[in-house]
């Protein structure tokens, strides 16, 4: 009988120690190699749909930093308890400029402006790129230049989306700028529905 109830604690520990161990696995693979997450919103459209389930890769991130045109998640600076999805746009250093509806960048160290080519606007958003609040279409120019560490963040939406042009503190006060290590990581996937599974396409502007 002893024997009997030895074998039988052992197959429980074994099945538990299993247990951990999986559960173990995904965690570690959850916080350092890649995530699920749900789009919420239409602020990444045509690039990204409303309720589309996508998995993003945050090694990238581990081994290296967010580079302009990356589609990333983050925690956005007014709210981080609730992730956001929106693109790269201003890197540290940067100075980006948004003017008659179209935006430059002057690189870090740079004298010249030079006008992004955002060929992954649709026919509704391409041209449209206003100032705060973004569907008045106000298209006087407006300069962000961005701090080391810190990201300037656009939705594809131009004209619907919350982003770096649109965050404010508790006092109304613009805070456009997105602390590096509230990036969780870079899109990868799009995962679900099956019909439109395709990984994400990161440009590279030419400079």
């Amino acid at each position: 009988m002893s024997a009997k109830k030895h074998t039988l604690w052992f197959h429980l520990f074994d099945v538990l120690l299993n247990i951990v161990i999986i559960v173990a696995i995904v965690a570690t693979i959850r916080t350092f190699l890649i995530s699920p997450f749900q789009v919420e919103g239409k602020s990444m459209m045509s690039t990204l749909e409303h309720e589309e389930y996508i998995v993003i890769n945050k090694l990238a991130y581990y081994l290296g930093s967010p580079n302009r045109g990356d589609v990333v998640v983050f925690r956005p600076p007014n709210n981080p308890k609730r992730p956001y999805v929106k693109r790269v746009i201003g890197l540290p250093g940067d100075e980006v400029i948004i003017s008659g509806g179209f935006v430059s960048i002057r690189p870090a160290g740079s004298e010249e402006e030079i006008d992004l080519d955002e060929r992954y606007l649709n026919d509704k958003n391409a041209g449209k790129t206003y100032r705060s609040p973004p569907s008045a279409g106000n298209t006087d120019e407006i300069r962000y230049r961005v701090p080391e560490g810190k990201y300037f963040l656009l939705g594809d939406n131009r004209v619907a989306s919350l982003d770096s042009r649109s965050f404010r503190d508790a006092n109304d006060e613009s805070i456009p700028f997105v602390d590096e290590d509230s990036i969780l990581g870079r899109v990868w996937v799009v995962a679900l529905p099956l019909s439109k599974v395709h990984a994400i396409e990161h440009p590279s502007y030419g400079f």
